[in-house]
């Protein structure tokens, strides 16, 4: 299993939604790779934020009717049949029937259709999940559990001991707050209030060494100016963190083409 997978059973386990084969295949990676319990924590942490921030509502029943249908589209295991002797058998007066030792293989072709139907299952029931608390398919599930890199180097950043930050603000309201941790080798730049830009151009950032802009790779904010971008390579003490209006893909030669916009100093 890689770390990806165990990050997708760790949100079924956090929703208590995984099958026994699949709960002891997540309980055998973490036991395992106890470094990854940090998906662990983050499946538990947006749970719990999911739980407390969203009141609940009535679905209206459009909804009920697509889960339903869903429902319906999915293959169904026919029910085990009885053997005709055993209708109308007297089994109290057939006495204590013999224990048969149990085994717990399961054919390959059966176990793989039975793992395939739970994860089909807990597919329906987290897409359900979310049209019902996020705002009826505004966001998706894999969306709110797989953060983008910069989130989530920023979450690492964060929980370093050595974890610093600095801000700055501009004329027109801007924000901008640099974020790094030696400990982690990481840097990330947070935005609010990013004037928007023409089709043709972005934002670059770039770290100013000694005098000397070193390119970090570029970012585009939202639609209200804001963005969190982690930037490339690794931030050294005293490097200031300068962001330029660059065509679109960046600087072609990876020298800065205009005056910086904003600089953050982190020294």
């Amino acid at each position: 299993m890689n770390e990806r997978d165990f990050a997708d059973l760790a949100v079924g386990h956090a929703l208590h939604a995984l099958s026994e084969a699949d709960e002891r295949a997540y309980q055998e990676a973490l036991a395992g790779n106890p470094h990854w319990d940090s998906h662990v924590r983050d499946a538990a942490d947006a749970v719990a934020a999911i739980s407390a921030a969203v009141e609940p509502v009535e679905p209206p029943p459009s909804v009920r009717a697509s889960l339903f249908a869903r429902i319906s589209d999915l293959p169904q295991e026919p029910a085990a049949s009885v053997p005709a002797s055993a209708e109308g058998e007297d089994f109290a007066a057939a006495g204590p029937a013999p224990v048969v030792a149990k085994s717990d293989a399961v054919p390959a072709g059966t176990a793989r259709a039975r793992s395939w139907g739970a994860r089909r299952w807990f597919a329906l029931a987290a897409s359900f999940a979310a049209v019902l608390v996020l705002g009826f398919g505004a966001v998706t599930v894999g969306q709110l559990f797989s953060p983008p890199a910069a989130v989530v180097a920023l979450q690492e950043i964060e929980k370093a001991p050595d974890a610093q930050s600095a801000s700055t603000t501009l004329p027109d309201g801007t924000v901008a707050t640099a974020h790094w941790s030696p400990s982690t080798g990481r840097s990330v730049l947070v935005t609010d209030g990013m004037p928007a830009l023409e089709s043709d151009k972005t934002y670059e950032l770039w770290f100013v060494r000694d005098q000397t802009p070193i390119a970090a790779g570029t970012f585009t904010p939202d639609a209200d100016g804001n963005a969190t971008a982690v930037l490339d390579g690794e931030m050294q003490a005293g490097d200031v963190i300068a962001v330029t209006i660059e065509p679109a893909g960046g600087s072609p030669d990876g020298t800065p083409s205009t005056a910086p916009v904003l600089a953050v100093a982190t020294a």
